[in-house]
């Protein structure tokens, strides 16, 4: 069943209606007619099973027929701060963080990016909530992750605070991993985890002593240093094994 996000505005009683790109895909590329079933999500979590009723070339409308007991979202909050990275990096990093259930990503400045926040990075981040809408569709999950603009480090440590769980994967950490950090925290404790990855140019000594100071957790990923467009999805996924819904239930 095809999956669309309507904005909460386009849902009246029992119609949805699907304007914008949508359209098109739906008529020349899915070639869905009136009758056929689809999935419509409101961006705020709650699914509907519906009817296509009328199409044309700029809405289709969708009478609604249930509402959807579906919830492909993890029970914990993983919140993404990745240091702002070079060229077109950060558009991979959105498609797979939020394939793999991230909350939010938030890009960051430290010391040693090179991409400075001038207006064209800021620009960029609406680029950025369409690539995760379209892996929102693709993966089927059922909150589209909101992609903030580039904040500080000093910002940064202030937006860690409220997180239950810091983990900070460091190339110069050596015997603390993932594996020793799940035996050291209580998990059924933790609901909101912030991951924090380092740009291109790795993070300060002094940068990773403000992090320890606030209760972050410092790890190693293993003995092989990754790339940061890879180390942020390879910690999320270590995190949503342990924490979230990665590797089934044991009955």
């Amino acid at each position: 069943m095809h999956k669309f996000f309507v904005p909460k505005q386009n849902i009246d009683g029992d119609n949805a209606i699907i304007d914008g790109e949508d359209v098109k895909h739906i008529y020349k590329v899915l070639r869905l007619k009136i009758g056929d079933v689809v999935s419509v999500n409101n961006c705020e979590g709650s699914e509907y099973v519906g009817e296509i009723t009328l199409i044309d070339k700029k809405s289709v409308t969708i009478n609604l027929l249930e509402k959807s007991s579906i919830n492909n979202e993890s029970p914990i909050e993983v919140y993404l701060f990745q240091g702002m990275p070079k060229s077109t990096k950060m558009d991979l990093i959105v498609q797979k963080n939020t394939e793999l259930g991230v909350k939010a990503i938030t890009p960051m400045i430290s010391q040693r990016v090179v991409v400075k926040t001038e207006l064209c990075e800021f620009k960029k981040v609406d680029r950025w909530n369409r690539i995760a809408l379209e892996a929102c569709k693709q993966c089927k999950r059922s909150l589209v992750p909101e992609i903030n603009v580039p904040i500080e480090f000093d910002h940064l440590l202030e937006e860690l605070k409220h997180m239950d769980l810091v983990v900070v994967p460091y190339e110069n950490e050596e015997g603390y991993g993932i594996k020793k950090l799940m035996k050291d925290i209580e998990k059924n404790t933790i609901v909101k985890v912030g991951i924090v990855i380092g740009p291109e140019g790795g993070f300060e000594e002094s940068e990773i002593q403000k992090l320890t100071e606030i209760g972050a957790k410092i790890v190693t990923l293993g003995p092989r240093i990754l790339r940061t467009e890879t180390a942020g999805f390879t910690c999320l996924s270590l995190i949503m094994y342990e924490l979230g819904d990665l590797g089934g239930v044991i009955e």
